[in-house]
């Protein structure tokens, strides 16, 4: 059987995007994480005020947390997994068997797993049933050798066995609003307590699992961590004083984190770069920020709700059975059929055999801004498989920086062969520690058509082009000037469609009634913008450029109608035509007005000067509001 090749797809690869690296590793770079939440009786007593000036108790405040962050960390990270861990409880359930410890789990889940809607929409309303199903009662308990904590972490221990540290990091966050969880005990079972409970702790960290404290301060008194966590934790002197304002911070943005899909600082790809002579080094990948798009569409049957694969079998048409063998592919060449197997055209499309090839040095003021046309990729040598990668690319770093050069190499997989720059970063300290890290950023460099260069364009070919004076040039300068965002990120703006987006798939996977509102922070600070020197600032500038008696809705562009104007009184000229071709009051009386179609009520929106935004009920609602029905 042969199949006749698109000329276009001829040497396009089988998969979508090789070089795509946000999702390269994905399932080996993931984090496992167990809540540990303590359910004593005094989260339950203590309260704090919330939002809405109601107070809430502290196991509230842990569960919201936790409900918050898993809604969340579906968008973020999808392929993290986590375990809900309570300790200090009446019932037991684990797999160890311990006293004062539940591990909260629903059905068709494993304890440490992805979060799912259920799971979510039960931890969200675990606090109704919680004192009837689990209950609330110290495990501490004087005169007794039982010890809740140390059990609890003995069982996040055991949940976080599943995956190697090559594969996963593994994380335990632990709540609770007791500085002193071995008060009530005294003289040598005290000692005896804590002393196991640190030797448990450090046994799951020298696991490499690390353990957070997010503490819960009461009213009446600050959470002390010196007491007893400092020890656990391992928090030195220096620690001590930032720890608390930085749990604070950590737990705010717990509550209150923005749906973006995030890529944590984990290894994206092994990449290796071939220098000279056979020379080769061992180089880590990591991805930069990245645009967020909308998760791809999943195809689900529509009785079991389980996604479908799609198979594709070819049949041959003389015979109607089915063929077992590979097509054969073919390109039509003048009179003939040109084949190919598909090793041919796995060696036609092989540009290079290694991933990234240096070719040479240039001076950094050849790399343009524009050259940088998508996100780079940050590199960092490693010594795993290739011992002296980091000798030796500390050499050509530093060389580089000296020097003030950058490298040029070739990057190449048979879908996407492209050069790419690699330009060195020194380090960078400040005060609180490494503020940039050394290394070097691979950016992508555009082929030739990629290019386009700028063209001017006058109105008139002889008019000489209009400039600025003196004055208009102050007046641009301090309007700039008192607009300027002060410490601008792109961490400050969110994508509104997408924060929307995000929040109806919320909505639906949860069974909710209304959608969580979004807010959209593109929206200009009008209240901000109204203060009186914004206004004089926007004011004067406008007088310097127009003048006097510009009038903003008729413009006119040497003594004739801009293009702009001239579009939207034509619109409006042919609206109000239109509109008196239909009797708008008798269609409003019959309910006739659902029938007609956006365009046809947008003719009588136009004019009358109504707003035009909003779908065909709102539409319609505006319409009958302005007839007075």
């Amino acid at each position: 059987m042969e199949m006749e090749i698109d000329p276009d797809d001829l040497f396009r690869d089988d998969d979508d995007d090789a070089d795509n690296e946000l999702f390269q590793g994905r399932e080996s770079t993931k984090e496992l994480v167990v809540y540990l939440v303590d359910a004593s009786p005094k989260m339950f007593s203590t309260t704090c005020p919330s939002g809405d000036d109601k107070d809430e108790t502290h196991f509230h405040v842990a569960v919201s947390c936790i409900a918050q962050s898993l809604k969340t960390q579906i968008i973020n990270n999808a392929y993290d997994e986590v375990a809900i861990c309570f300790f200090n409880t009446r019932e037991k359930w684990n797999l160890q068997d311990l006293n004062g410890v539940y591990v909260f789990n629903v059905a068709e889940q494993e304890y440490l797993d992805r979060p799912t809607a259920r799971l979510i929409k039960e931890i969200d309303s675990v606090e109704e049933s919680f004192m009837s199903k689990i209950g609330s009662q110290y495990g501490i308990v004087s005169g007794s050798r039982e010890n809740s904590l140390y059990n609890a972490l003995w069982v996040a221990q055991a949940l976080l066995r599943k995956g190697s540290l090559k594969t996963a990091e593994k994380r335990v966050l632990l709540f609770t609003n007791e500085d002193n969880p071995f008060g009530n005990i005294t003289g040598v079972i005290k000692t005896d307590m804590m002393r196991t409970t640190l030797q448990r702790a450090r046994d799951a960290q020298d696991l490499g699992i690390s353990i957070e404290l997010l503490p819960l301060s009461r009213p009446d008194s600050d959470f002390n961590v010196s007491t007893f966590y400092s020890d656990l934790l391992g928090l030195k002197s220096d620690d001590l004083a930032r720890f608390m304002p930085a749990a604070g911070e950590k737990l705010e943005d717990m509550k209150d984190q923005l749906r973006k899909k995030m890529f944590k600082k984990r290894l994206v790809r092994k990449i290796t770069f071939s220098i000279a002579n056979g020379l080769s080094i061992q180089l880590n990948s990591y991805a930069l920020i990245r645009p967020t798009l909308p998760g791809a569409i999943t195809w689900l049957d529509s009785v079991t709700n389980r996604p479908l694969k799609a198979e594709r079998s070819f049949i041959c048409a003389d015979t109607g059975a089915l063929v077992q063998e590979s097509a054969k592919r073919f390109q039509p060449y003048k009179s003939e059929n040109i084949k190919f197997s598909v090793e041919e055209l796995s060696e036609i499309k092989r540009f290079s055999a290694g991933h990234l090839r240096l070719l040479g040095f240039k001076p950094l003021n050849c790399l343009k801004e524009f050259h940088n046309l998508r996100p780079s990729t940050f590199v960092f040598p490693t010594d795993e498989e290739l011992i002296g990668s980091t000798s030796i690319f500390i050499a050509l770093h530093r060389s580089m920086l000296r020097l003030n050069r950058f490298a040029v190499a070739f990057y190449g997989s048979s879908s996407r062969p492209q050069l790419v720059a690699l330009v060195a970063q020194d380090e960078i300290i400040s005060a609180g520690g490494q503020v940039e890290p050394p290394g070097m950023h691979m950016i992508y460099l555009p082929y030739s058509e990629d290019i386009r260069n700028t063209e001017e364009l006058h109105t008139a070919s002889n008019d000489a082009p209009p400039r600025a004076n003196d004055d208009q040039i102050r007046k641009a300068a301090a309007l700039i000037k008192r607009f300027d965002l002060k410490d601008f990120s792109v961490f400050q703006f969110a994508n509104p469609a997408l924060q929307r987006h995000y929040a109806v798939l919320q909505a639906l996977a949860l069974e909710e009634d209304e959608i969580p509102e979004t807010k959209d922070e593109t929206v200009p600070d009008e209240e901000g913008m109204s203060r009186p020197t914004f206004v004089s600032a926007l004011e004067e500038f406008k007088l310097s450029v127009y003048g006097d008696n510009y009038d903003e809705e008729n413009a006119v562009e040497n003594g004739k109608e801009s293009e702009t104007s001239k579009k939207r009184k034509a619109v409006a000229e042919n609206a109000v035509k239109e509109c008196a071709n239909y009797d708008w009051g008798g269609l409003a009386d019959n309910g006739k007005l659902k029938d007609m179609t956006v365009t046809q009520l947008k003719y009588y929106l136009t004019a009358n000067n109504l707003p035009l935004a909003g779908k065909k009920e709102a539409l319609i609602s505006r319409i009958l509001t302005h007839l007075g029905k």
